[in-house]
């Protein structure tokens, strides 16, 4: 059965303000980096502040946590902080990057979140961390990665069911449109598709 979909390495992006606390953010994004060397872990903020001080608590943290080794491989390769100018222009970054999980720690994380286009799990405020999903929430774990969130859903039932079109139109349905449909088709030099139509109207 073709259901498969690109699922890691894990991949975590915080989109922070001012507001942020950098001690959490920190330990957020740490939780995917553990992972594995190659899980990524981005920080887009717009405030400079906020960046220096989650570089220095990620920094701590590290010499602390057991996996250690991991840890510095994966930010050493994927471990970004990136200060946007404007909330608009993070949005936008982190709709081109379109991580597999997404933490909003903002003024108004709901505001943000309306403007959010392409993430697999959305987690907001700032006590919604990202391990809140893997072991409590409750949301599909299966979730795309790498840009894949621009096309693709976390996994779902809807995953498992087979569905057909189904098209009907009546004589009375399609001839006010059939004249359309044969220019679409002889516009493709598909002869035969616009024969197809035309023959019901002769």
């Amino acid at each position: 059965m073709s259901i498969d979909s690109i699922a890691g390495p894990s991949e975590i992006l915080v989109l922070a303000d001012e507001t942020a606390n950098p001690r959490y953010v920190a330990a957020d994004l740490l939780s995917q980096a553990e992972h594995d060397e190659l899980a990524s872990a981005i920080l887009v903020t717009t405030s400079m502040e906020l960046a220096e001080k989650v570089s220095a608590e990620a920094e701590a943290f590290v010499q602390q946590l057991s996996r250690k080794a991991i840890l510095e491989k994966s930010l050493e390769n994927y471990g970004y902080i990136l200060v946007a100018d404007s909330m608009e222009d993070a949005i936008e970054t982190a709709n081109a990057i379109a991580s597999e999980h997404l933490e909003i720690v903002t003024k108004n994380p709901f505001e943000v979140m309306t403007k959010i286009q392409n993430a697999g799990a959305i987690f907001m405020g700032e006590y919604s961390s990202e391990p809140l999903g893997d072991y409590f929430a409750g949301p599909n774990h299966v979730l795309p990665t790498n840009g894949t969130a621009k096309f693709f859903s976390p996994l779902s039932v809807d995953d498992f069911i087979k569905k057909s079109s189904i098209i009907y139109y009546s004589k009375e349905a399609l001839e006010p449109v059939h004249k359309d449909i044969e220019t679409f088709a002889e516009a493709e030099y598909l002869t035969a598709h616009a024969n197809s139509i035309r023959v019901r109207f002769e």
